[in-house]
């Protein structure tokens, strides 16, 4: 029998594939053609049956699927440390806003979106789902980096140097979809910022375009405590009895923080079948709370990961919050069987991409999904001796140990070099603008 002809050949110590659950696959490869994955076997098997243009041998690694960060603001890497130690909503008023009103353009967003992008593949994340001003810039940055990327169409109430109101924020997003919607890479959400910054009317239009559209909404809700107690004042609910009371509840919406839940709110996310993206790490730099995420487990809410933006965090590091997830989640409960490393894994990779409606194409290896691919390395003397390897990914690894990664097939970080990315250009780029918003 002739081999047949693949990309690559990846082999492997393990392969965890995420699903099955706590699957690991031992010396094995994947095949890899046309940007998909085309076969998952025992390496002595593949070297047999496939004749490949690149074999790639990884005698101390893992493989896993790219990771998703499920809410960033990417362009932000550029106010990376800009004003910390405050919580939210001083850190917002007093210096990222009246940043943000003085230097974002559209500039700005491609030049701070690009660093994140390297930071980004460099550990291991190979989809972002984004929200930020000038989304057209976002999703050139993303294709300039060969990245998987989810575009939110930013929506506020008020003027800022990208929009004049709510419905020239929509009429932009709309217009930059249309110009991307057949990208590969790339897709879309409907982004309205929070409840604190939307009103009834553009919530409103939200929900119509984003059942004409089919569209996920990508939505800041219950962070603080000041969020809910404003909403109680100005609306006499709180934000999560708002937005079912205006229709969005449902499956496309994807619900980020969610620190201030109510036992009966994380009811509503389950019935209406909502997802979370819970990022950790902001959460508590802000001062911002600890998400009930052992309840929406229990109650069987889709929980994805995100890092926020590099200026609450500082860090886009899913390997970070992977393992801060499941430590908070253990304490917070007194239970340490709590978010165990499995699932802290699926958070970062296979709940993310159901929560954007990617679950068909990405989150796991499988055959036929696009062959966005990790490799870890656990050579290192940290790493030994391994008893459990998807433990290891979780407690032990960081995005340091990141190889190679792959996306839909193309090999864009090698032995932990970008591939097309200049970073050298990057970091001066960075240090202009450093120079030009230097407090």
């Amino acid at each position: 029998m002739s081999e047949q002809p693949v990309d690559y050949l990846i082999h492997a110590r393990w392969i965890i594939p995420v699903e099955p659950p706590r699957t690991v696959l031992e010396r094995h490869a994947i095949a890899v053609a046309d940007g998909k994955i085309a076969a998952i076997l025992p390496s002595e098997e593949a070297r047999s049956r496939y004749a490949a243009q690149h074999q790639i041998e990884l005698a101390e690694h893992a493989l896993i699927p790219g990771l998703i960060n499920l809410h960033t603001h990417a362009a932000m890497s550029l106010m990376r440390g800009i004003a910390d130690d405050l919580a939210l909503m001083e850190w917002l008023k007093h210096h990222i806003w009246p940043a943000e009103g003085k230097y974002v353009s559209h500039r700005f967003v491609y030049d701070g979106t690009l660093l994140a992008c390297a930071e980004m593949l460099k550990g291991g994340i190979t989809c972002f789902n984004d929200m930020y001003f000038f989304p057209q810039a976002s999703a050139q940055a993303a294709l300039a980096a060969r990245m998987r990327a989810v575009v939110g169409m930013v929506i506020i109430d008020s003027p800022t140097a990208y929009a004049s109101d709510a419905q020239d924020y929509l009429s932009k997003g709309l217009a930059t979809r249309d110009e991307f919607k057949n990208e590969p890479l790339l897709g879309f959400t409907l982004a309205p910022h929070a409840p604190y910054t939307v009103g009834d009317n553009t919530f409103e239009q939200v929900v119509t375009y984003a059942e004409q559209l089919n569209l996920p909404v990508h939505v800041h809700v219950h962070e603080t405590r000041d969020e809910v107690e404003e909403s109680l004042r100005q609306y006499g609910v709180r934000p999560l009895a708002r937005m079912q009371r205006l229709g969005l509840l449902g499956p496309n919406l994807i619900a980020v923080h969610g620190v201030h839940l109510a036992a009966e709110e994380i009811d509503q996310l389950a019935m209406h079948g909502c997802h979370v993206a819970h990022c950790p790490t902001s959460n508590l730099k802000l001062a911002s709370g600890i998400a009930p995420v052992s309840g929406l487990i229990e109650h069987k809410v889709n929980i994805g990961l995100g890092t926020d933006g590099a200026a609450s965090n500082n860090r886009l590091d899913l390997f970070e919050e992977m393992r801060l997830a499941s430590l908070l989640a253990k304490g917070a409960s007194v239970d340490a069987a709590a978010l165990p490393a499995h699932e802290a894994l699926k958070m970062a990779t296979l709940n993310a991409a159901r929560a954007l409606g990617l679950e068909h194409a990405i989150g796991s290896l499988a055959v036929g999904k696009a062959a966005d691919i990790v490799a870890v390395d656990y050579f290192a003397l940290s790493m030994n001796p391994c008893y459990d390897p998807i433990s290891h990914l979780v407690y032990v690894a960081g995005r340091n140990d990141v190889s190679h990664v792959w996306v839909a097939g193309e090999l864009l970080v090698e032995n932990g070099k970008l591939v097309h990315l200049d970073e050298r250009e990057l970091c001066n780029n960075a240090r202009y603008w450093r120079e030009e918003i230097r407090p």
